[in-house]
């Protein structure tokens, strides 16, 4: 009898396990494991290369490393095209779209490839040969935009999924939209209503290491236990441990969150989790907020003297439908030196813009009360783009424009905050 009772119980406890197995899978609670390493740099194959070492026996990192190679590579299958303001098409000074022009045809069939043909990487790489050259000769100072001056062979950041697209947002994500403060049309209250970059506080971990316009540095120096990493814009630095010590508590929250690395033959792979969910996954730290869910998986890896390919996984089940990942090479920075970045927190323009909405709002209501019907003022009216180049097709009081393909009620390049235009 009691052989018999406990081995219903069995029986019911498998059963229910089960259940609530495929209930998850069928809720999509189970995440996906972060995918090996995509070496993008030579289209996918993972080339005959040891890293150097260490005195202490440690692949060799270190280096001054930027992703201005990435010019005109834009994050996803529709999004945004690396817009004015990045260095993309557009911008004072920039080359024709070396990805934009030379990438080849979808294919009838299955998703866009991720690589260019051997047509088309002989176009990008002409072009940008040409770019380089003609930018290195008709700079109007000393300072300038940085720009690509090698060429790769993909076609975009997202590696997985396949397709190359950006996840779908969830519906419950769509209203966490980075605030723009400076670059947006308002209304400005407070400096809750600026981004975290606008306030010079941080890009957070994929917009520090995004392409854009400049200050695309990034340094690794290592120690027995231990790999620093440093952004050059707005100079964050993150510690890898890799002494094998635990992560912190989870009531402990950064915005670059708490990392913990370890090697796996020739790559670093650093997991870092006990972030804050006030950073977001895109262009100088814009575009949708992640939850404090999110659990980045990046992996380093030495594939020549002068390539160091990174590669990051993004799992935020409070986001994202699923995880997505990213990968390009990292080449040595023009200089070898990462250049300082003082950056006052917003750097009047913060007061300056609050000061203009309360101005408006006086205005407004005076007009009103004279009986003038108008609509009210955004802070920005259009104005001019970088360099004081004025903003090109900009209607004073229209909305911003929506490119790209919608990701969940969102646009893929809203979504990676690829359709900010920097003022």
């Amino acid at each position: 009898m009691i052989t018999r009772t406990f081995a219903w119980l069995g029986a019911l406890v498998t059963l229910f396990v089960m259940t609530v197995s495929l209930d998850t899978r069928l809720l999509g609670q189970e995440r996906p494991a972060p995918p090996p390493l995509e070496v993008t740099a030579f289209a996918g194959k993972v080339p005959d290369y040891k890293a150097p070492r260490t005195p202490w026996g440690d692949p060799d990192l270190q280096g001054v490393w930027s992703s201005d190679d990435m010019e005109n590579v834009g994050m996803a299958v529709g999004g945004g095209r690396g817009g004015r303001g990045r260095g993309g098409p557009g911008a004072p000074g920039a080359a024709p779209a070396a990805g934009a022009a030379a990438a080849p045809a979808p294919a009838p069939t299955g998703p866009p490839p991720l690589y260019l043909d051997e047509a088309a990487m002989k176009a990008r790489l002409e072009q940008v040969k040409r770019g380089a050259s003609q930018r290195d000769t008709t700079a109007e100072s000393a300072f300038r935009f940085d720009y690509a001056r090698r060429a790769f062979p993909q076609t975009r950041l997202i590696v997985d999924p396949p397709d190359g697209r950006l996840p779908a947002i969830k519906p419950e994500a769509q209203g966490r939209l980075m605030p723009r403060g400076t670059y947006g049309p308002g209304p400005l209250n407070s400096w809750n209503d600026f981004s975290l970059y606008e306030r010079c506080v941080t890009r957070g971990i994929a917009g520090s290491v995004l392409r854009v316009i400049y200050g695309n540095g990034n340094r690794i120096v290592q120690g027995p236990g231990v790999v620093a990493f440093s952004y050059e814009m707005l100079s964050d630095t993150r510690l890898f441990y890799t002494d094998g010590r635990p992560h912190v508590g989870q009531k402990i929250r950064n915005y670059l969150g708490d990392s913990r690395a370890h090697w796996e033959g020739e790559e670093l792979v650093v997991e870092t989790t006990n972030l804050t969910n006030l950073t977001a996954v895109g262009v100088n730290g814009n575009g949708v907020r992640h939850s404090e869910k999110m659990k980045i998986t990046e992996r380093f890896r030495r594939v020549a003297d002068d390539v160091l390919q990174y590669q990051a996984t993004f799992d935020d089940p409070d986001t994202y439908e699923r995880p997505f990942t990213i990968s390009f090479p990292l080449t040595p920075l023009d200089g070898g030196v990462l250049l300082p970045y003082d950056c006052h927190a917003g750097n009047t323009a913060i007061s300056m813009s609050l000061a203009a909405e309360r101005a408006e709002d006086k205005q407004y209501e005076a007009d009103v009360a004279k009986g003038v019907k108008r609509e009210r003022r955004g802070v920005q009216e259009c104005g001019a783009g970088v360099g004081g180049a004025p903003v090109a097709g900009c209607t004073p009081g229209a909305p911003a424009g929506r490119g790209g393909r919608g990701r969940g009620g969102l646009t893929t390049a809203e979504a990676t905050g690829e359709n900010t235009v920097e003022q």
